[in-house]
């Protein structure tokens, strides 16, 4: 089964979970921005939660399926529809032969995640299919997807092929036809105008004015332009060390904020570097990276701090939702249709 790219869209590259392993060969992780995103649309079309799928920013892309395909779109509202009709976030849609998936306006959130059943078949560049744009490497040609291109999808999970045949094929809307049944997470934060990012101290806090570390919890920071997969720049109260504070470059991880002397915190996001060595403020959890990933350039956020035990509850309660819901996935496939 191939998709077709009839407009390209903004910014629509192929990303999974990332390129782990290599850091130490300066080879960035990259991987999906949002993803929370990324793992429930994949755990809707029956495919391993780090899966190939498509991250598309802002403007999405028109794409025409060329045979019957199960999908799944999550993350931020960019309008999907099929045919003139509202394709639903967050459950799993059956895309007829010829039927073309388009994107309009954002309504909210940055990033949309479209996950086929099968995953994105493109070649396995040190163990990942994910974009790393900078270096040309990863997804397809190392480069976002550009008008004309055809995308193949891998071979189909027994579970999504039958749940595609005896499910979603019985069902009678049109032009697409939807499951009656979506993935829900109460207790994920929701996509807010101003959401609260939580954060740990880092490890250089200590060297920070004290007036410094009350704006950083007490102030809105805007989230500039110049942001990017790399890092997200932030513009609000200047952050100042006591004094001046020089560390030896480290490694660095998705979340962590560091200060760079103008007083700017920057947030590192997926395509962050191996190592950094401004003075780090900050580590945001990483339950909290996902909401991160869906704030647009101009918009605000909030810090609030959090100790590390929370941080590791909120954290173990995440993967615990995403355990339950795929056993809750099976088990609706194995007693409601028969599979």
């Amino acid at each position: 089964m191939s998709l077709y790219i009839i407009k390209s869209g903004l910014l629509t590259t192929i990303q999974d979970q990332g390129r782990f392993g290599y850091q130490q060969q300066g080879v960035i992780v990259s991987g999906a921005m949002d993803s929370f995103a990324l793992r429930a649309a994949n755990m809707l079309v029956g495919n391993d939660q780090g899966d190939a799928a498509l991250e598309i920013t802002l403007r999405g892309p028109s794409i025409r399926f060329d045979a019957e395909a199960l999908i799944a779109i999550c993350g931020g509202n960019l309008s999907p529809s099929i045919g003139g009709q509202k394709v639903p976030l967050w459950r799993p849609v059956l895309i007829r032969a010829g039927e073309v998936l388009e994107f309009g306006p954002c309504i909210w959130g940055a990033r949309a995640y479209l996950a086929v059943a099968g995953g994105i078949d493109v070649p396995l560049v040190l163990q990942s299919r994910s974009t790393y744009l900078r270096a040309g490497l990863g997804g397809l040609e190392g480069r976002a997807l550009r008008t004309g291109d055809v995308l193949r999808c891998g071979a189909v999970s027994d579970c999504a092929a039958k749940y595609t045949r005896n499910g979603l094929a019985a069902l009678e809307s049109k032009p697409f036809a939807a499951a009656p049944w979506f993935i829900g997470f109460p207790s994920r934060p929701a996509y807010a105008q101003q959401p609260v990012i939580r954060f740990i101290q880092g490890r250089d806090f200590r060297h920070f004015t004290e007036e410094s570390k009350a704006a950083f919890v007490s102030r809105p920071f805007h989230v500039t332009p110049q942001s990017d997969r790399m890092g997200y720049r932030l513009e609000g109260p200047a952050i100042r060390l006591m004094q001046p504070f020089e560390p030896i470059s480290e490694a660095v991880s998705f979340g962590t904020v560091q200060v760079p002397r103008e007083g700017n915190p920057i947030i590192l996001m997926a395509d962050r570097q191996t190592v950094g060595g401004y003075p780090k403020i900050a580590q945001v959890a990483s339950v909290d990276l996902p909401v991160l990933a869906q704030v647009k350039p101009g918009e605000s956020i909030r810090m609030a701090e959090i100790s590390l035990e929370q941080a590791e509850v909120l954290y173990m309660d995440t993967e615990q939702s995403f355990a339950l819901t795929e056993k809750a996935i099976g088990l609706y496939l194995t007693k409601e249709r028969g599979v």
